[in-house]
């Protein structure tokens, strides 16, 4: 369906339910919804619902810090491995946050602990998503995204976004990037306006609030019908909105009825997931945190006489009597700590709690665990028949195939000039090969997998770059030549130890069997009798025999020691060493050449097709400043509604 058809089908099977999109941050994706807010406008439907999502933690760097303050970090899959930032997220023009991760590289036959030995910090390097960078709270107890004052950040979320407007005009060819210099300055403008106007103690959600309208317009190239709100506002928790059916679904999880049933199905869902059963959480866990004013935001555990809520220090409210649904909860909340509260499902139950009451916008490869509150959804309905789950409107855009209605040129970054085979494209160019470009690069990842030796490797790059690999080829062959006699020295040198082992191990055999007969020899004639002359002379004959052959044993030890003294002479001579270096040097040149090869194209596979999903809504204007690029994309986006029950 088109996105008109879309919003229209969501309207007639949900009337009167608002559609709400859901962001983090203003500076990536979600802005391109107002795709999906003009369509209900032209479908003469309620506005599109723009919230700002701030009930997260604030990202933090992997292992924790002790410092203060924010700064923006790339991600990658070695210092930042297991970075997720999203309250502040910037992609440059073609950038994305897909990591090259270690793995693809591996498949490719890319040896980068090998490479590490001699370049340390090849790893982040080799491994850093292309055009990405993401703010992180520098300290080890990250503040809530609601919490975050903009004063404290936004120093660093003005340099981030500046980053990543200069990277995206370094993506243009001159004239169009002297044309899109103007309208980023209306951008970073827009920025400092909006900061200006917002008092002093204002926070980051303020910030974004205010943004939202201002980055919508800019997509769309005109204003845009939308209303504004916050997760913290949605989901504010206290005695009057506890009614509302946003909290039904908690109700299942208090009802004694069906609160057990409730929970073995959300451990069922979990099960297998990076998401944590309720028992990890301690007894009486609820899939929801209780977000208090001052204190932060913590599990929710209920037990007969109180309540628990899992802050980093845990506040307790006691019961009068057990709880026996959400108003009671309610009621508890309120009274112990005030009308504010933000009560907020986990993350695959906050799809079930707003679902009910509005209908997600989402676009393609977002919340990619909605599988999960889908099976939680249909376990829960079988407890309570009643509740109900607005579909998701899942949009998918062809973002790139959009370039072609665009009068723009590219200066491709050096990641994308191999790929395309030019430093200049055009944006119609650009849209007809970026996806058999992807398809070409997946193919030249699975052939640099196969070459698995030095030499197979190094050829392979003189007929794939040519240059100056040509020229290291025929040097490497000629080395590999002239070590074949080096080869055939070590081999006569083994030969020759061979026979000596074989020498060796009989050897041994025949002074087992000579001790052996001479001490049989002992204890038949010598020992405790009278041995004769004949017996005498038999034993120095056997002594004299064992003698000889350990005799023996220590000149064959001899020569083998020899062996490999003058095999190591042989090989150590410097003009074999010389020819041996040099040959490391050129095979180590060629896993660095494959391993860029193999990192660009992961970029231009997994990097183009990422943002081609979820392109951030800013790049519209700078790109094409009288909006075809944009409307292109919206008329072309197909939509599905997905069902959040089966």
């Amino acid at each position: 369906m088109s996105l008109d058809e879309a919003v229209d089908a969501f309207c007639r099977q949900a009337p009167g339910v608002r559609l709400l999109a859901l962001g983090q941050t203003v500076f990536w994706d979600e802005t391109t919804k107002a795709g999906v807010a003009l369509a209900l406008e032209r479908g003469g439907h309620p506005r599109l619902l723009a919230g700002v999502h701030d009930t997260d933690y604030f990202a933090k760097l992997p292992g924790g810090g002790d410092a203060r303050g924010f700064r923006a970090f790339p991600h990658n899959d070695g210092s930042t491995r297991g970075l997720w930032s999203a309250v502040a997220e910037f992609s440059a023009l073609l950038g994305s946050e897909a990591v090259v991760r270690r793995d693809l590289l591996a498949a490719a036959g890319v040896n980068l602990e090998r490479i590490a030995r001699v370049r340390p910090g090849i790893v982040d390097e080799a491994t850093e998503a292309w055009g990405w960078r993401g703010l992180v709270s520098l300290g080890d107890e990250p503040p809530l995204a609601a919490d975050v004052r903009l004063a404290e950040v936004f120093g660093e979320l003005r340099s981030a976004f500046d980053w990543a407007l200069q990277e995206s005009l370094a993506c243009l060819a001159p004239d169009a990037r002297r044309e899109a210099a103007d309208r980023a300055d209306v951008l970073r403008q827009m920025l400092c306006d909006v900061r200006d106007e917002l008092p002093v103690k204002a926070r980051l959600r303020d910030f974004y609030l205010a943004l939202l309208p201002r980055l919508y317009a800019a997509a769309a190239g005109r204003p845009v019908p939308i209303e504004t709100t916050t997760t913290t506002g949605l989901l504010r928790f206290n005695r009057e909105t506890a009614v509302l059916p946003r909290f039904t679904l908690v109700d299942v999880f208090l009802n004694p009825a069906s609160r057990d049933a409730a929970r073995e199905a959300y451990n069922q869902v979990v099960a297998g997931s990076e998401t944590y059963p309720l028992d990890r959480f301690g007894t009486g866990a609820l899939p929801f945190d209780l977000i208090v004013p001052g204190h932060g935001r913590g599990t929710l555990r209920i037990g007969r006489e109180g309540l628990i809520v899992m802050t980093r220090k845990p506040l307790f409210a006691s019961l009068d009597e057990p709880l026996d649904g959400v108003a009671d909860l309610a009621s508890v909340v309120e009274r112990k700590w005030g009308p504010d509260c933000v009560l907020v499902g986990k993350a695959i139950t906050l799809i079930g709690m707003l679902s009910a009451e509005f209908g997600f916008v989402f676009h393609e490869g977002a919340s990619g665990y909605v599988w999960r509150s889908r099976a939680l959804h249909d376990a829960l309905r079988s407890l309570a028949p009643g509740l109900e789950f607005h579909p998701i409107l899942r949009v998918r855009y062809r973002t790139w195939d959009a370039l072609r209605t665009t009068c723009a040129w590219f200066n491709l970054p050096g990641p994308f000039r191999r790929a395309f085979g030019a430093d200049d494209v055009c944006a119609s160019t650009f849209a007809a090969k970026w996806a058999s470009v992807g398809r070409d690069q997946d193919a030249l990842l699975q052939q640099l997998g196969g070459l698995r030796r030095p030499y197979d490797l190094i050829r392979f790059l003189a007929e794939y770059s040519g240059g100056t690999w040509a020229s290291l080829a025929a040097e490497y062959e000629s080395l590999h030549q002239g070590l074949q006699g080096l080869w055939a020295g070590i081999e006569t040198f083994r030969a020759e130890r061979r026979a000596l082992f074989d020498e060796r191990r009989a050897l041994r055999r025949v002074r087992v069997a000579a001790e052996r007969a001479k001490g049989l020899h002992f204890r038949e004639a010598i020992f405790e009798k009278q041995p004769s002359a004949d017996e005498l002379a038999r034993r120095e004959a056997l002594t004299r025999e064992v003698d000889r052959v350990v005799h023996r044993l220590g000149e064959v030890e001899h020569a083998l020691h020899d062996s490999y003294r003058r095999q190591s002479e042989f090989v150590g001579r410097p003009e074999l060493q010389a020819m041996h270096a040099r040959r490391r040097e050129i095979e180590l040149e060629a896993e660095m050449k494959r391993l860029r090869l193999a990192r660009h194209a992961v970029i231009v596979r997994d990097g183009l097709s990422a943002a081609n999903r979820r392109p951030s809504g800013w790049w519209f204007p700078l790109v094409a400043g009288d909006g075809s690029w944009f409307a292109e994309t919206v008329r072309t986006a197909e939509c599905t509604l997905e069902r959040l029950v089966s």
